[in-house]
């Protein structure tokens, strides 16, 4: 009967990568997911209705609450970063440095994106700051396609050290903790995939004649009055959970009200009372759609959990039981990161994690950031599926194939060293 049963779990679950890849709606996909494994699970005597009830349909949403107030809170400190100028100026400024080099001011638009995503997460974010990069470095002669897959990928460095991300993948992995451990990891990691940026650019930049008058002179179009001590607002929720333990929401707090106050947001109680509340509700807006899934996942992660006879019957002696192997069959398999594949957690990838945590072979804090890597450097950094990606395509007027010729190559070969990174460190 659980060999059976087994085998039903996983037509499902492969049914649930088609349906991802097809572009369809996850939130939905997953729903629906939860109840047929909860059927399952009752039919095989793993579960019974009331505690389905209990703890997969009422107890899986409410675990997430604390993600989901984190996400908002980051989602507000980006909203912030964009009303009070501080991003546009950042990048304007960086422009300026760069000076007549068009190569040296693409890779410094890069890091300083890299630093911005640290901390700011969200659609809204990504887009907005994209609509002042993306023309900047195309006026630097960089091909379309190019500064599009410059530019996502910028963005998915920052977020192996975003402390969002981080949470929304905590919630899966419970006993990963967002400390030094870690952040010797995702310093690393992100280092590796700027340092593959600069590479690509200086591979796909040397045989073309660009020029950087046009970028600087855009630049200095618009000067926002904004103080220069304004500038350090990206790193301030990081770095305060780095050196003072500081948790996130206190951190984004002080951070979003530094912002506004050195930028003269605050004038007066009334105008600061109204401010907070706008760019708080925008914020939200942000991310409304996120917030959605995120509450419809964990009913999928919680049954997943109790399917773990079913799995372990079928795949306990198919599956690599050491960390080199599996390590190197997620490097070869890494571009399953891509179209909501079974190694993106926004995708199928939640379902390989509740496969892969129900046989019990590996220890949690050697799947995150072996789930991490394909999840942020395939999927967010180079999927066109991905909400903010298409929007650089449609904005940018690139194809879906002349971007993945451009970005899918150097983002495996960034996932590649960076799963090794996560074996040494983890494995």
């Amino acid at each position: 009967m659980d060999i059976f049963i087994g085998i039903i779990l996983l037509i499902t679950y492969l049914g649930l990568i088609y349906y991802a890849a097809r572009g369809g709606n996850l939130m939905i996909g997953f729903a629906v997911m939860a109840i047929i494994w909860v059927g399952l699970c009752i039919a095989g005597g793993q579960l019974t209705w009331e505690e389905a009830q209990l703890n997969i349909f009422q107890g899986g949403p409410e675990s997430w609450g604390p993600t989901a107030v984190i996400v908002i809170f980051g989602s507000w400190f980006g909203r912030v970063l964009l009303e009070t100028g501080i991003a546009s100026k950042l990048i304007k400024s960086t422009t300026e440095l760069g000076g007549d080099d068009p190569l040296i001011t693409t890779v410094l638009l890069s890091i300083v994106t890299g630093i911005i995503f640290t901390s700011t997460f969200g659609a809204g974010a990504v887009v907005a700051i994209g609509v002042i990069i993306l023309p900047i470095l195309m006026s630097l002669g960089v091909p379309k396609s190019l500064a599009v897959s410059t530019y996502l990928m910028s963005v998915g460095s920052g977020m192996y050290v975003n402390i969002v991300l981080f949470k929304q993948m905590q919630a899966i992995f419970e006993e990963f903790q967002y400390d030094w451990n870690y952040l010797k990891f995702g310093f690393s990691a992100m280092a590796v995939q700027l340092i593959f940026i600069i590479i690509m650019l200086v591979v796909k930049l040397r045989k073309n004649r660009v020029h950087g008058w046009a970028a600087k002179t855009k630049a200095s179009e618009e000067n926002e009055d904004i103080p220069t001590i304004a500038l350090i607002t990206p790193i301030i929720p990081v770095s305060l959970a780095i050196f003072f333990n500081w948790q996130p929401i206190p951190a984004f707090i002080v951070a979003t009200i530094f912002a506004l106050a050195v930028c003269g947001k605050l004038p007066n109680f009334s105008e600061a009372s109204r401010t907070i509340t706008r760019t708080f509700y925008e914020g939200v807006i942000d991310i409304a759609g996120l917030l959605g899934f995120l509450f419809i996942l964990p009913m999928f992660n919680k049954v997943s959990g109790v399917a773990a006879p079913f799995f372990e019957a079928i795949l306990g002696n198919i599956l690599p039981k050491n960390t080199l192997l599996i390590s190197l069959v997620f490097i070869i398999i890494a571009p399953l990161g891509l179209f909501r594949g079974p190694l993106t957690i926004f995708g199928a990838g939640s379902a390989t994690v509740g496969v892969l945590n129900a046989i019990g072979m590996f220890s949690q804090k050697f799947l995150f950031p072996l789930m991490y890597v394909p999840t942020i450097t395939m999927n967010l950094s180079a999927c066109p599926t991905q909400s903010w990606n298409l929007w650089a395509l449609n904005y940018s007027k690139v194809g879906v194939k002349d971007f993945l010729k451009t970005g899918v190559l150097w983002a495996w070969l960034i996932s590649a060293v960076n799963i090794i990174l996560a074996y040494f460190m983890f494995g």
